[in-house]
């Protein structure tokens, strides 16, 4: 199984329009960020998880020219602004794309793209098959069993997903310990970490610290990050040896 970060920055990404903080004024390409969202393949399939403002640059950028599967962690625009893109992958397959989303981000999904899901289907619209997630079920998704673990971002619920020894958090400040239980094991965490300075709705980076020391996965990386935590090198030399930066284009 091969993870792609295709984006590790926050909801205005990094750069952020017309900051002129080292950060943001940092000509070190990792210190460069989408917004966030993974890519993961195996058997042959790949998968997305969320599809943020930029989908359509991640696609271009990483020559992906196969999409089996999409799954939404929650329906904030960071995350799902990108889904009418997905109809090239429609034409490309003759397929509709398989959409896996609570009922909750179904909701959101049905709000900001009212048009894939009316009764009218407008010629050349982006065609889904939905399909519900239940954080308390686990399913199967090309031979590989997901577990959905649900993870509090301030009071809206959002989906994490484990596969195998892999787990991969955003938007998070809380996880209840009867969730915890279902990331025992994980061996490679991906988990946000915003800023330093705590945050209403994120993780900050001790409190990232802090659940990776909790969990003991072999390797930690981190995603979803602000101008705010600082640049990419600087952080870089206060982790742990197991805690890493993630950057977009790093392949695990």
């Amino acid at each position: 199984m091969n993870i792609t970060f295709l984006g590790t920055g926050t909801s205005q990404g990094v750069p952020v329009i017309a900051c002129k903080c080292d950060v943001c004024q940092s000509t070190n390409s990792k210190d460069k960020r989408l917004r966030t969202s993974i890519l993961i393949n195996y058997n042959d399939k790949n998968i997305v998880v969320d599809t943020g403002p930029d989908f359509r640059q991640q696609m271009l950028t990483h020559n992906i020219e196969q999409l089996d599967a999409v799954l939404f962690t929650h329906e904030h625009k960071d995350h799902i602004a990108g889904l009418d893109d997905i109809r090239a992958f429609n034409y490309q397959s003759k397929q509709d794309m398989p959409i896996y989303a609570t009922e909750q981000v179904q909701i959101g999904l049905k709000k900001e793209f009212h048009y894939i899901f009316s009764d009218f289907k407008y010629p050349g619209i982006p065609k889904v098959d939905l399909h519900t997630i239940r954080n308390t079920e686990s399913f199967e998704l090309f031979n590989k069993t997901i577990i959905p673990i649900e993870v509090m971002h301030y009071k809206l619920p959002v989906t994490a997903f484990r596969i195998e020894n892999f787990t991969y958090i955003t938007d998070a400040n809380f996880i209840s310990d009867s969730e915890k239980e279902k990331l025992k094991g994980t061996e490679i965490l991906v988990v946000n970490a915003l800023r330093k300075e705590e945050h209403i709705s994120h993780f900050s980076l001790q409190q990232a610290l802090d659940l990776i020391a909790e969990i003991k996965p072999k390797q930690a990386y981190l995603t979803h990050i602000s101008h705010l935590l600082g640049t990419h090198d600087d952080v870089s030399l206060e982790l742990p040896d197991n805690v890493s930066i993630a950057y977009d284009g790093l392949v695990i």
